[in-house]
């Protein structure tokens, strides 16, 4: 056995170094030691340079219910109505006046223009559900977020036009306990009874 401090050859059974008299460690006990070092460190950390495990991040984030826009109905039909619009333009351009076929043809794109800002303000409004809250984002330019969270929800109400209700969408109102009372409304959204039930048995599930 070896001295750790002199390195001096010394009997298998010795405690004592017979030259620096340090006391002698086991073979045994150092070798378990330090498998047991190595076992607390992790796979990852097992290299040329160990380092400190990091705790593994916890995403706090509630999980997402539903997430939806106002309907796009009224967009495609605006499509549409611009498409038959720009045909006739240039139908219109090619048969009763003088004016080259291309100006009627970038004036009929030029219709798309109005389907296309009411798409891009449409897609920008998202109502989501999750756990504990819901969230309305909406804003073109500058964005806006409101956070509700369901125990402050006191009604859920289904409103529907006659129209609504024929093209199967409608407006979905919120009753908010806040102090100024205000109630918020997700417009004109797809299967709004659907998502009101959505909404109240995740509202419940708080409750209990």
């Amino acid at each position: 056995m070896f001295c750790t401090q002199c390195a001096a050859d010394n009997s298998e059974t010795a405690i004592y170094c017979r030259k620096c008299g340090a006391m002698l460690e086991k073979e045994e006990e150092t070798r378990v030691a330090a498998r047991n070092r190595g076992d607390l460190v992790s796979p990852v950390e097992k290299g040329p340079i160990a380092t400190k495990a990091r705790p593994r991040e916890v995403d706090e984030r509630d999980a997402v219910i539903f997430s939806i826009c106002p309907t796009l109905l009224f967009v495609k039909l605006g499509y549409v109505l611009a498409g038959g619009g720009a045909l006739l333009l240039v139908a219109i351009t090619a048969a009763f006046t003088t004016i080259a076929s291309g100006w009627a043809v970038i004036a009929g794109l030029l219709l798309f223009l109005i389907p296309a800002f009411y798409h891009i303000k449409q897609k920008l409004k998202r109502y989501t559900l999750t756990e504990t809250s819901l969230e309305i984002d909406e804003g073109l330019i500058s964005r806006r977020t409101r956070n509700l969270p369901l125990r402050r929800i006191q009604d859920v109400t289904v409103s529907t036009t006659i129209t609504q209700r024929l093209l199967g969408f409608g407006d979905l109102v919120v009753d908010n306990a806040s102090d100024d009372g205000e109630k918020i409304t997700l417009g004109n959204i797809n299967r709004p009874r659907h998502h009101a039930d959505i909404l109240l048995r995740q509202m419940k599930r708080l409750e209990k």
